[in-house]
């Protein structure tokens, strides 16, 4: 029993500056509060030193000195699960001179920077609610699963695979990892390589652009999907299967209640074929006797529950497979989850503003 909460408590460790739940590391002063990175646990001291000072008090004398904030000469964090490689910090980080927070939802930035309502394949904010309230919102609410095709349009579908491909290059993606890992199986549970991009790095102009799209979409969802009120997000998941035959076994994205309600796939995969290729996405839900598969084509976007009701899996993939990952919060399940298994303050994940549409309903 005790194995199983110990298990149970790491399926709900975040780190603290990005919300990042994977390769984390444990601070090594007040044992209570994990960073993806010691980039990230140094932004975040002028926060978290306050309660690093608390949690002091609470295990060592009175006199010990207030700890000073973490450099290369201060006692680096416990390692918590796999080490994490210059490659994985570096891949983890945020640039120097931006903040945590994602952009309002609505923000539009494209290379120049602008704000223009339509997307360049004509798409305007108009439309993109239309699409959220008269599709996406009982499409959910009734099957718990939507896919929507040609999301973008080309032009922008093939800018975003020019920045994954980009990124690809770099070497910057390593191995999936799980929240749970035990023994050294993850190889034949998934076989995809993965990177956690903010938006703001360089050369990711549009993939911030497809999650600034999302977040604009969920805005327009925000109070009619099921009973969640959406706060949040995480970065996204950049993630590539190399086309070895490699897949992701049955899993539940978020099986114990961290928070994540909506996961939102964006696939890049230009004339997929499932025949010849395989890498189809199949989600069984739950209580239902069919199962749902999903081609990972270009340009399609794919929303599901996160939760126990949509078990799925990757199948086998023989051709190179690219697909973009965000989930989002509801603001009640990610309080509680803090609450419970999160010592520390500050925040978790991405904050992004998600009230009521600006447009007219």
């Amino acid at each position: 029993m005790e194995k199983q909460q110990s298990d149970l408590e790491r399926d709900r460790q975040y780190c603290e500056l990005c919300g990042e739940m994977e390769n984390l590391l444990k601070c090594g002063r007040c044992r209570s509060s994990f960073y993806c990175s010691k980039e990230h646990q140094k932004q975040h001291w002028k926060k978290h030193k306050l309660i690093c000072k608390e949690a002091d008090k609470a295990q060592v004398p009175k006199q010990t000195p207030e700890p000073t904030p973490p450099s290369g000469d201060a006692k680096e964090p416990e390692k918590l699960r796999e080490k994490i490689s210059p490659e994985e910090a570096d891949s983890a980080s945020l640039p120097q001179n931006t903040n945590t927070e994602a952009p309002e939802v609505g923000d539009r930035p494209g290379e120049d920077g602008s704000k223009d309502t339509a997307t360049p394949n004509g798409q305007t904010s108009s439309s993109s609610q239309k699409l959220a309230t008269e599709y996406i919102v009982p499409c959910m609410n009734k099957h718990g699963i939507c896919v929507v095709d040609n999301f973008l349009g080309a032009e922008t579908g093939l800018g975003i695979l020019e920045n994954v491909k980009a990124l690809h290059k770099t070497g910057k993606f390593t191995d999936g990892q799980l929240v749970s890992q035990k023994g050294d199986s993850t190889k034949d549970i998934r076989g995809d390589k993965i990177t956690w991009i903010e938006g703001r790095e360089p050369r990711c102009e549009k993939i911030r652009f497809l999650m600034s799209r999302m977040d604009d979409l969920i805005r327009h969802c925000n109070g009619k999907l099921g009973n969640y009120t959406i706060n949040g997000r995480t970065k996204a998941m950049v993630a590539c299967y190399p086309g070895n035959g490699t897949g992701y076994v049955r899993h539940v994205d978020n099986p114990n209640g961290d928070g994540r309600c909506v996961t939102c796939i964006y696939y890049l995969n230009k004339d997929w074929t499932a025949k010849e290729h395989g890498g189809l996405l199949r989600i069984f839900p739950e209580g239902k006797a069919q199962f749902a598969d999903i081609e990972p084509k270009f340009d399609r976007l794919l929303l599901f529950w996160s939760d126990r009701r949509n078990p799925h899996e990757v199948q086998p993939a023989f051709a190179t497979r690219y697909a973009i990952t965000v989930w989002y919060f509801d603001a009640d399940e990610r309080a509680r989850a803090k609450e419970k298994y999160l010592t520390g303050a500050g925040e978790k994940g991405v904050k992004v503003e998600l009230g009521k549409p600006s447009d007219p309903s």
